[in-house]
């Protein structure tokens, strides 16, 4: 007779058993890695022969701003999914361990960053002496920085105490924030560019964390019906998302490159390569999603549509990469 494998371990021929999650944890490393290198070497590539030039350290601020948008992802698709899990019918009680604290102290800490870029002039500091705390308060873009930075040291606290649901509100603030810096006071009709950013990042926040969240309460779960009845309300949701972030980026695009130059700008800009990157991606998780929601209404076992979606969620983080990418580069010239 043979004895089972213990759960967290599988074992071969050639060598002892080992923990079956450290081939998912090396996965999510090297995820990571290639994230940060999206924002961190994009810039030389997105700008080669455009002619465009690009503000010192526009590398560390893509990255930081990469991080951002991931610390809003993680904690408000946790709130969302979980929500969505209160009305699944015998649903298990369990839950996998909150990532928001974490993702708070990572957003505070690129929140820290972008503050302090702001302080010496939108340039990256190489020494305390040049960050200009007090000048944060005379602008508004420094008001703005001050402003995410205590809503995610609001958020760390919300997600420690034992309400973590009023951590929705300091995260609504830095997604407000996030809309008026995107369009400052000089651009045409700030307003109506800070609504469309608004909604395009509250909504992609949403699509991309609640994914991630829902395949690690699957895996939590274990119940096969409960796990398929969750996965259909995401799929629903998720499609209402995704409209909403294609149309409202769509919007912003004509905005900012004129419907009769984007498909120029698209290739000699910057700016425009990068959005047609990030274009790229969103159209492959939409395929995927797609694939996904065939595997969910026609397969033996619904829950193999996670096998799509663990490919949907690594595009959603490259495009999350290419997002942070987009907020150094140099916007676009309306010709």
């Amino acid at each position: 007779m043979t004895s089972p494998q213990p759960a967290g371990e599988t074992a071969d021929a050639h060598g002892p058993a080992r923990p079956a999650g450290a081939g998912r944890a090396f996965a999510v490393l090297v995820l990571v890695a290639l994230g940060a290198a999206v924002p961190l070497l994009g810039p030389s590539a997105a700008l080669h022969g455009t002619g465009e030039a690009a503000a010192p350290g526009v590398g560390a601020i893509g990255l930081l701003r990469t991080v951002l948008f991931a610390a809003l992802c993680v904690p408000l698709g946790e709130l969302f999914v979980n929500r969505l899990a209160r009305g699944v019918p015998g649903a298990p009680v369990q839950r996998p361990r909150s990532l928001a604290a974490f993702a708070a102290g990572a957003g505070f800490v690129a929140a820290l960053g972008l503050a302090s870029v702001v302080a010496t002039g939108n340039l990256v500091p190489s020494g305390w002496a040049q960050i200009d705390v007090g000048g944060l308060y005379a602008t508004r873009d420094g008001k703005l920085a001050l402003l995410e930075v205590n809503a995610f040291a609001a958020a760390w606290l919300c997600a420690l105490s034992r309400r973590p649901g009023s951590r929705l509100w300091p995260l609504a603030a830095v997604v407000v924030a996030e809309a008026l810096r995107a369009h400052p006071v000089t651009e045409h009709d700030p307003s109506a560019g800070s609504a469309l950013t608004l909604v395009h990042v509250a909504c992609a926040s949403l699509w991309v964390g609640g994914l991630a969240h829902a395949l690690r309460l699957l895996r939590v779960w274990g119940v096969r019906e409960a796990g398929a009845a969750l996965l259909g309300r995401y799929a629903r949701a998720a499609a209402f998302l995704l409209a909403a972030v294609t149309a409202t980026g769509l919007c912003s695009t004509l905005r900012r490159m004129p419907a009769e130059t984007v498909l120029e700008q698209l290739t000699t800009t910057a700016y425009g390569r990068t959005l047609l990157a990030k274009v790229l991606l969103v159209a492959a998780v939409a395929a995927l999603a797609l694939w996904a929601r065939l595997r969910l209404r026609r397969a033996a076992d619904p829950l193999t549509a996670c096998v799509p979606a663990r490919g949907e969620v690594a595009l959603l983080g490259a495009a999350v990469a290419m997002s942070g990418l987009l907020t150094a580069l140099p916007v676009p010239i309306r010709w």
